[in-house]
Formats: structure tokens, C-alpha cells, sequence
């Protein structure tokens, strides 16, 4: 009997030591899978995945292109006379410190796993902030509406001219109304929908292309939409996307939530620019068939010091539900992995006994 109690001990601290911890980060692909499931990225930038585990010295054909990304938002400066090669040289490896520093990766300097797919992910097309930070943060000069007295009011309104026909009008301006709603209720801003497009102060479509702004969107799971600092209004989602106002009727893999893009660029018609918390609905990526629309501190911390708080919106109340949150999915996971060794170890003495 000893003998088997003995075991017994062992063989269940063996089970207690070999059941998997919880890790600083899991990679969103691993390196195995980046090739193996093209449709969880997008189609503008699949080619990126050959540039796997690069480093500084690598040369890649093609790796020019990958700079001209970088290029695009912040993080190499545009030179009058563009000299990008395929090579990864000091000045490239700098630009992918700053983006893995930027969107709260890793920082390795090198193309690793965790950091080509979140390059392959589609995106907003707003340039992120490359200055260190840890939180939200603002375009420069920390531009916002003025009116007065509060509480102000924006109106808005929807392109008449540049829509998608595939979804009700009535969806999409419910969308809306809900993404706007979200922002008002936690600062002194109404918004309110415009009849005349021309008038509202800040003005929705859904375009195509190269449409003038100096932003052309890029096809299918590239760059979803775009939004411009105050008080200029413009708000451009590109009309070559899935749009989703409800997965269960939109069955395509490459969907993309309207309500989620919606109260992202709604953010920056405020004045935030893009966050490095990757919980937040400032940050810069939304994966296809993802809905993220909840405020999180950090959104509201971030917009409350451009405009203040909402009378009636209590910050405390936010923090404490994210602090349960936070605190449930921990006890969870602890409590699940002393579940499945109760259930190893009572397996093993009923096959024993």
C-alpha cells in the first residue's frame, strides 16, 4: 500500500509540474502556421511572410517594399530622394524596434513571428505614433473640436454618393449611432445626425482606390479605413471590404466589423491617434470576424483628457469591472489547471486500484 501511495505522490507531482503554465505571450501564428492559413491575413500584404525571422544583414528581394510599409506608417521618414533597398540595415532595424515598441510586441529587432503577423494584419490607415509610450496617445499638438459652451455638439453624416449596397442603410447608420454613442457617453459630446452631407462636421464613405485624400486604400484586409485630426471631419472606409453588421448573416472569412472600424475612427475625428494596448479600440489592427467596440480605460482616459468626462460616466465603475475581469480570467485558468490535475490524479488511482 505504501508503495502505491509513494507512487501515487510522484506520478501526481509529475502531472502538477508537467501541466502548462501561463506564458508571458502567446504568438498570434506561430512561424509553422504563417503559410499554412493565407485566409487569416490579408491579400495586400501576404507576400510579407518570405521576410520570416529576418535580421539585421538579411537580403530579401523584395524587402523594399516591406520599407515603403514602414514608410507609410511613421516609422522610416520619407526621403525626397527614396533610397530603400533589400537589405536590413541599421536604419531598418531602428524603424522595427519602434514598431514593436509601438503596438506592445516583443522587442527583438528582428522580423519574428509575433511581429510579421501582426505586420500582415489589417489595419487602420492613420500613421501610429513612433514616440515611446505605454498608453493612448495624440496627433501632434494634441489637436480637438472647440465649441462652446459644453457640452458641444458634432453632427454627422453619410455619403449619399459613396455607399455599399449589400447591407440595409439602415444598418449601417444604426452602426454608427451606436459607435458615436459609445464615445458620448463617457465626455460632454453629442452627436448628432445631418440631412445635408456637405454641412455635417464630420462626413462617412465608403471609397475605393486612390479618392483624393492623398491615402488610397489598398484592396481587400489591407488598410480597412482612415480618419483625419480635428476639426477636419473626414471619415473613409474602403468600399473593396466585407462589411459586417452581423456575422451570423455574413458568412465570408475576410468579414470585417462595421460598428468595431466605426468607433476606432471615430477615436481619431476626436483626436486620439493609435495605443500600443492591445485591448484598447485605439489600437491600430482588427482581425476578420472580430467585433471590439467596448471602451476600455486607457480609450476613455485618453479622450476625457482632450474633452473631459460625461457628467453621468463614472471612470471608478469602468476600472473596477476591468480589474474583475482581469481577475475572473486568472482564477479561471488557475482554477482549470488544478481541475484537470484533480482529474489526472483520480484517474490514475482509479486505474491503479
Amino acid at each position: 500500500m505504501f508503495g502505491f501511495l509513494s507512487y501515487f505522490s510522484i506520478l501526481s507531482f509529475s502531472l502538477l509540474l508537467s501541466l502548462p503554465c501561463f506564458p508571458a505571450r502567446t504568438l498570434p501564428y506561430p512561424s509553422t502556421e504563417l503559410t499554412a492559413h493565407p485566409d487569416r491575413h490579408n491579400d495586400t500584404w501576404r507576400d510579407f511572410v518570405k521576410f520570416l525571422d529576418a535580421g539585421r544583414g538579411s537580403h530579401v528581394s523584395g524587402m523594399s517594399e516591406l520599407k515603403k510599409y514602414f514608410q507609410r506608417f511613421g516609422y522610416l521618414e520619407r526621403l525626397p530622394k527614396p533610397n530603400l533597398t533589400d537589405v536590413f540595415d541599421d536604419r531598418f532595424e531602428s524603424a522595427v524596434v519602434n514598431y514593436q515598441k509601438a503596438l506592445g510586441l516583443p522587442v527583438t529587432g528582428k522580423l519574428d513571428s509575433g511581429t510579421v503577423s501582426q505586420i500582415m494584419a489589417p489595419r487602420c490607415g492613420v500613421a501610429d505614433p513612433v514616440r515611446a509610450t505605454k498608453r493612448y496617445a495624440y496627433f501632434y499638438g494634441e489637436p480637438r473640436w472647440a465649441r462652446s459652451p459644453p457640452p458641444m455638439t458634432l453632427t454627422y453624416a453619410l455619403s449619399p454618393e459613396y455607399s455599399i449596397d449589400y447591407i440595409a442603410q439602415s444598418d449601417i447608420e444604426s452602426a454608427f449611432e451606436r459607435a458615436f454613442s459609445r464615445w458620448s457617453a463617457v465626455i460632454p459630446v453629442n452627436f448628432t445626425a445631418a440631412e445635408d452631407y456637405w454641412a455635417a462636421d464630420i462626413k462617412i464613405g465608403f471609397f475605393g482606390g486612390d479618392h483624393g485624400d492623398g491615402e488610397p486604400f489598398d484592396g481587400v484586409l489591407g488598410v480597412l479605413a482612415h480618419a483625419f485630426s480635428p476639426e477636419n471631419g473626414r471619415l473613409h472606409l474602403d468600399a473593396a471590404e466585407t462589411w459586417a453588421v452581423d456575422f451570423r448573416s455574413e458568412r465570408s472569412r475576410a468579414a470585417v466589423d462595421l460598428e468595431s472600424v466605426a468607433t476606432h475612427e471615430i477615436g481619431h475625428v476626436l483626436g486620439l491617434a493609435h495605443t500600443p494596448v492591445r485591448e484598447a479600440v485605439m489600437y491600430p489592427s482588427l482581425s476578420p470576424r472580430t467585433k471590439k467596440v467596448d471602451l476600455t480605460v486607457d480609450d476613455v482616459e485618453g479622450v476625457q483628457f482632450l474633452y473631459g468626462s460625461n457628467p453621468n460616466f463614472k471612470l471608478s465603475s469602468l476600472l473596477e469591472s476591468e480589474t474583475s475581469s482581469s481577475s475572473l480570467a486568472v482564477g479561471f485558468g488557475t482554477g482549470s489547471l488544478w481541475a484537470a490535475a484533480l482529474v489526472m490524479m483520480v484517474l490514475t488511482f482509479v486505474w491503479w486500484w
